[in-house]
């Protein structure tokens, strides 16, 4: 397995810490609002990365965190004059509705920064202690900087660019650094809080607040991996100063270097060729294509043919060719309830269509290399010009293989037609060989109504889903 690791610039061979398991993880969303087309791309790009992963290791354990507490959030919650954590709640299932709709369904565990305070409080002592946090008194615990001296070697600078998430760089006075960031927020009488107790120059110090957004992710890691662990993902956003702080934070408290031996980032999406935002009137909801039809399969499939670390450009026409491609490959798959191992088989086409299977996940180990997987897929299914030629087992396993990698259920959206269409095929038949052709033009039109088109070929009727 060869991967683009973000940290060396350069395509790896990619080898886990233990050969029994991959540790993966990927910043989740916050969930203050419904996921868009941007998230799509990441997630549905990070889902095939770890079942690639699945189909080459042993096993693979996939975490994800949900930022359930932010100054997001918290304003949405005021807004819409409801309780943050029920704001919260509502946007988490939103999502996870969503990535089921997507087939995102590699995460092991979804981990709730709530739930994890006091692994939380845990990270901002020990920083404390280290000498790598101070206080700014009436603001909260801050992480230093310049203590840090590696500072920058993921993302290469130390300056933010227009792209970053800038947002998240927390401003107060008293900051030594213009780049430190929140650890812990003290509390403010119209914003949740936790219980927290500090020891602070020697003195134990009740400091209720609530957590920075960085040190979340440590300490969900930690606790679940340990302070290094194999795969870290997510957009390219957040290499600065997101997964720079999490580096920061992490190899400062542990001294353990690296915190993570991969870094895969995924890359921009934009819309008819601008960044995605409301006041452009261009931001589109995962849930909001869905409602208005199109097919969430359709929606995987455009973010799977465009490689990971490449931006993807959304317009309606490219949308319009992820279905239209769909449609095509349902059809092909629907073939196989017409190939039987009964019939002649084709060996030296049924050993190809082994080593189109292999060559298939070969490629996708090389760095998910899509634009090569498709070209093979594409190959076998333009082959597929008689099918009293073609090993339905052989068929049905290139099939499955690209349903378990690419998640697109092109098995589970193509089902045999009912024994009453089979009925009306067989009567079409008939009347052509009599040559009665309007009886026989009658019925295809009675069978496509059903949704089904009749396509004659020299062995017989195939037909295919409309």
């Amino acid at each position: 397995m060869k991967l683009y690791n973000t940290i060396t610039k350069r395509i790896e061979t990619f080898t886990p810490r233990s050969p029994d398991i991959v540790q993966m993880f990927v910043c989740g969303p916050t969930v203050y609002d419904d996921s868009h087309i941007g998230h799509a791309k990441t997630y549905v790009q990070m889902d095939l990365l770890a079942r690639v992963l699945k189909a080459t290791f042993k096993q693979v354990y996939y975490l994800q965190n949900i930022t359930d507490i932010d100054n997001k959030i918290i304003d949405r919650a005021r807004q819409k004059k409801i309780s943050w954590w029920r704001l919260a709640e509502d946007y988490q299932a939103k999502y996870e509705a969503d990535m089921k709709a997507l087939n995102n369904i590699s995460v092991s565990t979804y981990a709730r920064a709530t739930d994890y305070i006091d692994q939380i409080i845990s990270q901002v002592q020990r920083l404390l202690d280290s000498g790598h946090a101070y206080v700014i008194d009436g603001d909260g615990i801050y992480f230093e900087i310049s203590t840090f001296k590696d500072y920058g070697k993921l993302s290469g600078r130390t300056e933010t660019k227009e792209n970053d998430a800038r947002s998240r760089i927390d401003e107060a006075d008293g900051k030594k650094g213009w780049n430190d960031f929140a650890l812990w927020k003290f509390k403010k009488s119209d914003e949740p809080s936790w219980q927290a107790k500090f020891t602070i120059d020697d003195k134990v110090v009740d400091a209720e607040g609530r957590p920075g957004w960085h040190i979340e992710d440590t300490a969900i890691t930690e606790h679940f991996f340990g302070p290094q662990y194999d795969l870290h993902g997510g957009a390219i956003d957040l290499i600065f100063p997101h997964h720079e702080a999490e580096i920061t934070q992490m190899e400062s408290i542990s001294g353990k270097i690296p915190m993570v031996r991969e870094w895969t980032h995924t890359g921009f999406l934009t819309v008819e060729g601008q960044k995605m935002s409301k006041s452009l009137g261009n931001f589109i909801t995962i849930r909001e294509l869905i409602d208005n039809g199109i097919d969430p399969m359709a929606i995987r499939l455009l973010m799977l043919q465009t490689h990971y670390r490449s931006e993807l450009n959304y317009t309606d026409s490219a949308i319009d060719m992820a279905t239209n491609r769909l449609t095509k490959w349902r059809s092909i798959a629907a073939l196989r309830h017409q190939i039987h191992d009964t019939v002649i088989r084709d060996e030296d086409k049924a050993k190809k269509l082994s080593e189109f299977n292999a060559a298939f996940l070969d490629a996708l180990r090389d760095d998910l290399n899509v634009s090569e997987a498709f070209k093979i897929i594409e190959e076998v299914f333009s082959s597929l010009t008689n099918i009293d030629k073609i090993n339905h087992t052989e068929f049905v396993g290139f099939l499955e293989t690209i349903d378990d990698i690419l998640g697109l259920k092109l098995i589970d959206s193509t089902p045999d037609i009912d024994e009453d269409i089979k009925r009306l095929i067989l009567e079409r038949e008939r009347a052509r060989e009599n040559k009665d052709y309007v009886a026989s033009d009658e019925l295809r039109d009675e069978i496509l109504q059903s949704g089904i088109i009749i396509r004659d070929s020299t062995n017989g009727p195939i037909w295919e889903y409309a």
